[in-house]
Parts: structure tokens; sequence; C-alpha cells
């Protein structure tokens, strides 16, 4: 039965995570409720071995339809996997736990900044180009990713959130940006948990195809749609977003 529903749960956050990110608001608290007695850590390492998948597919679906800039995102990525690396290691010395109480206001400034700018992210419109973009996207990946390794929640939201306001980009491709680069993190998180032996690859199957099929069809919604729907995807997973950091911060 546990099995079953974890599976669901996988597919529902392959699908909204291929929209605009925060699948692990799905699948994550699923695990948690599935199996209470489990380490958190093989639970979260069991997330990334079936998220990393669904993720990988998006943007190979996304790649095929939206013009892509390689030469800027493909350095930027790995600088989001170093950076994610050293987040993971610093956790392990130091408290993520002042992050938590901020993290709702930090969302919440987001959220709102969003609603009361309706235009941002409709148009794609690039500020930079060439060697400046590369630079820029590789400050992204090093920020969030290092973000995403040291505490996590939220980062596909971060990272379009950011190429938007700061890049300029429109929330589809934003979106696609995201996806490579929260890609990179993921399998970053996945190696050190790995080697850590937190994974438990009995259930990675069935929750990695579960969380591909989610994906493939969240992909396909965001390219018929567009930046308009992606945004109001992006505007749903903040506020949820914001509802759950503010639970686990102030009401835990």
């Amino acid at each position: 039965m546990e099995i079953f529903f974890t599976t669901l749960a996988s597919a529902l956050a392959g699908f909204v995570d291929s929209i605009v990110g925060g699948g692990g608001l799905i699948l994550l608290p699923a695990l948690f409720a599935a199996y209470p007695s489990a380490t958190p850590a093989t639970l979260l390492g069991t997330n990334k071995s079936a998220s990393v998948w669904g993720t990988a597919f998006a943007t190979w679906q996304y790649s095929r339809r939206v013009k892509v800039s390689w030469p800027s995102l493909l350095p930027a990525a790995a600088a989001t996997m170093v950076a994610s690396f050293a987040g993971a290691w610093l956790v392990t010395l130091v408290s993520a736990e002042f992050l938590r109480r901020l993290l709702p206001v930090v969302l919440l400034a987001v959220l709102i900044y969003t609603l009361m700018r309706k235009d941002m992210g409709r148009e794609h419109v690039p500020r930079f180009n060439g060697r400046a973009e590369l630079w820029a996207t590789a400050t992204i990946g090093l920020t969030i990713g290092f973000y995403d390794g040291f505490f996590g929640p939220g980062t596909g939201s971060f990272f379009v959130f950011v190429l938007v306001r700061w890049l300029g980009y429109d929330f589809l491709n934003a979106s696609v940006a995201a996806k490579l680069l929260n890609l990179s993190s993921n399998i970053a998180a996945l190696v050190l948990f790995t080697y850590k032996g937190h994974v438990w690859w009995h259930m990675a199957l069935p929750l990695a195809l579960a969380n591909v099929a989610g994906s493939l069809l969240g992909t396909r919604m965001a390219l018929k749609h567009g930046a308009g729907f992606v945004r109001g995807m992006f505007i749903v997973v903040v506020t949820a977003l914001i509802c759950k950091t503010s639970y686990d911060a102030f009401l835990r």
C-alpha cells in the first residue's frame, strides 16, 4: 500500500516539478508519511533518486522545443554542482536552522513582487549575451546551488525567479534553464546520498518511472500553454511553499 501511495505522489511531484519546480513539496511529505520510522536522510536520498530522472527528462523535452543557451548554461550547471557539494558539506558542520525562519519571509517577498509586476516574465528579452550571460548564470548557479546543498526548499522557484528578474527571461525559458541547473544540483546530492548509503534502491525504479511520466505530461502542458501558464503555476507553488515553510518554522 505504501509503495502505491508514494508512486502516485511521485507522478504528481514530477508533473509540478517539470513546470516550475517544487516537486519536493509533494513527494517528500508522502515518503515521510508512509515511512515515519525511516531515517530522514534515507527518505531525502530516495526522493532524489526519483526526482533526478523526472528533471532529466523534462530538461530533454524542453531543449527539443525551446532554444537553450548551452554555452552559458553548461558552465553554470557545473558551478551549481560544485556549489551544491560545498553546501552539503557545510551543513554537516554548521546548522541551517536560522534559514528555516527566514525562508517564508523571502518567499513572501518573491510572491508579492511577482504579483505586483504583472508583466514580469511574459516576454523573453534577455539582458545579457556571450560572456556576460555566462558570468551571470554561473553566479546564479553558485549561489542557489550552494543554498540547495545547504538547505534546499524552494530551490527550483528561486532559480526561476532570479532568471526572470535578473536575466530578463520569460517564465517558460526560465523554467527550461532552471531544470538544467536543478538537475546538476540533484545529481550532486544523489551522489552524496548514495555514497553515504541513504537510498532505497528497491523503491527507486517505480518512483522514477512515475516521476518521469508526470514530468512528461507537465512539460507538454507548459510547452502548449506557454509563459502565462508557467507564471500561474509559479504563483501557486510559491504560495504552497510559503504555507509549508511557515508551518515548519513557526508551528512545529
